[in-house]
């Protein structure tokens, strides 16, 4: 939901279709294959089961429909075809009908590497194996449902509700450390940074505090916070939208943590 982009979504077809160029289907097959090596041992249990599950090609971008059939035989979600970027409003309202917006664009041989917006490749490699399992869609669900009729001033501390979890957020398991959080799982910088850093905080999930945390888009993550299993989701959409705004005034009375990284105007 970043402001400005370079990318232009392509619009599917009366029957759903997107036609793909081989040079962007080369780059989703590079984009895959560096990245399932990345995280082998790195992502959760619950995202392997659903990448298992979704079955995604390896040589050419998945078709939309495709991965909604899947995601709507186990959890009833489907992808929703998007441009490049939208507005909070429309964001909330897809993800409470439980649709996935899906921005139809790869990213270009340039930026292989990191991107603002989120492309193809972020959200059906990041995002939609967890989307399989009933925990994660039910909160992804809740979520949305949290800012639909939310402010303007409290859709932006719920957005960080959703940065340290379904972006960037960890598992502290009995295995080790584990990455759920999709905006980790498709970069290979992030994967590395997220796991191996020291320079980096991973702090125990805390509502009030996620609520309270800063975040930049535009640079590896100085904080992660962490659950200890994609489950624990469950206790967070247990709470009422009105607890969670509760939560959101409290935040707002106690004002932000101060930021572990400079203003992007000094950086």
């Amino acid at each position: 939901m970043a402001k400005g982009t370079k990318y232009i979504s392509k619009v599917p077809d009366e029957q759903g279709f997107i036609e793909w160029s081989a040079e962007e289907n080369s780059i989703w097959q590079e984009l895959f294959a560096r990245q399932l090596a990345c995280i082998k041992d790195k992502a959760c249990d619950e995202y392997h089961d659903g990448l298992a599950k979704l079955n995604l090609p390896t040589d050419r971008i998945p078709q939309l429909d495709d991965v909604s059939q899947v995601l709507k035989a186990t959890t009833g979600w489907q992808c929703y075809p998007v441009p490049a970027l939208i507005g909070f409003g429309e964001f909330f309202r897809l993800l409470s009908e439980k649709k996935f917006p899906v921005a139809t664009f790869i990213r270009s041989r340039e930026e292989m590497d990191y991107l603002q917006e989120p492309d193809i490749f972020h959200e059906i490699f990041g995002h939609c194996p967890l989307l399989t399992n009933p925990s994660f869609a039910n909160y992804t669900e809740a979520f949305g449902k949290m800012g639909l009729n939310a402010s303007k001033e409290q859709r932006v501390f719920l957005a960080r509700l959703y940065w340290f979890t379904i972006e960037f957020g960890l598992l502290d398991t009995p295995k080790g450390l584990r990455i759920y959080g999709g905006g980790v799982l498709s970069s290979p910088g992030e994967t590395d940074y997220a796991m191996n850093s020291t320079e980096v905080e991973r702090q125990p999930f805390n509502v009030l505090d996620v609520l309270r945390t800063p975040y930049r888009i535009d640079i590896m993550q100085p904080i992660y916070y962490m659950l200890t299993k994609v489950s624990d989701l469950d206790e967070i959409r247990k709470f009422e939208v009105e607890d969670i705004m509760e939560l959101v005034a409290k935040a707002q009375m106690l004002g932000l943590h101060e930021a572990k990284f400079p203003s992007k105007q000094a950086s």
